[in-house]
């Protein structure tokens, strides 16, 4: 998952983006309301975190904007502003939650995972199919009752695909998923992560299908045909 973080605070926004990468995201930082605006035009991301009190463009007045453009993704404002008046305006602007500062980070990533979730249309925060378990919450998967490996990258390529799951996801929703400013990623890598999951998964029954000219599907295999054959 990519986050765009909003944060005028160097170091404020220093910590929230090792506490969020080390948590398995991918996070953009700018520190003013133009510089998101800019990334916004190119870019595309799954969340975004937004403080209230940048200079010049403000969080409120940027998440009113980003929603005129039509943008749908899930907005968290921080602030720092205790008045009731400045939270309802934000969430009335257009914003789905809010945290005032400071917090600790075990919550605001439980509020990430509740946004992203209902972004997604999933309600709970452990994801499956079939044998495949996912708690997003706990950072565990298993497969066929047992514990698996991944690696972050791997982790974002199948969270991506279970929360899609069982529509296809598209190769270029899954490179910017995995893409910071910072990492350059090629298409062709995304190849190389979803062979490593086809290998771990196939063998319990789990298929991760290509879809030519568009990207991948988790679906479940059909068991073998062990009738006979006459």
């Amino acid at each position: 998952m990519r986050l765009l973080l909003v944060e005028d605070d160097v170091m404020v926004a220093s910590g929230m983006k090792l506490g969020l990468t080390d948590a398995g995201y991918t996070v953009d930082w700018v520190g003013s309301g133009e510089r998101a605006e800019q990334a916004l035009e190119r870019d595309s991301f799954d969340l975004a975190i937004v403080d209230i009190g940048l200079p010049g463009l403000n969080g409120l007045e940027l998440t009113q904007r980003l929603r005129g453009r039509g943008l749908t993704m899930p907005v968290l404002i921080l602030t720092a502003r205790d008045a009731l008046h400045d939270r309802v305006q934000g969430l009335d602007l257009g914003a789905d939650d809010y945290m005032l500062k400071p917090f600790e980070l075990p919550e605001l990533l439980a509020r990430l995972r509740a946004l992203l979730r209902r972004s997604q249309a999933a309600t709970s925060a452990v994801l499956g199919l079939g044998p495949l378990e996912m708690d997003t919450a706990q950072r565990r998967v298993s497969l066929a009752g047992q514990p698996m490996e991944l690696g972050p990258r791997e982790w974002t390529v199948l969270e991506y695909l279970l929360l899609q799951a069982p529509k296809p996801a598209a190769k270029d929703k899954l490179l910017a998923a995995l893409t910071g400013w910072d990492k350059e990623i090629t298409p062709n890598a995304i190849e190389v992560y979803v062979s490593r999951l086809r290998a771990k998964l196939e063998p319990a029954g789990v298929a991760l299908r290509s879809i030519r000219g568009f990207g991948y599907r988790l679906e479940l295999m059909a068991p073998p045909d062990h009738a006979p054959k006459g």
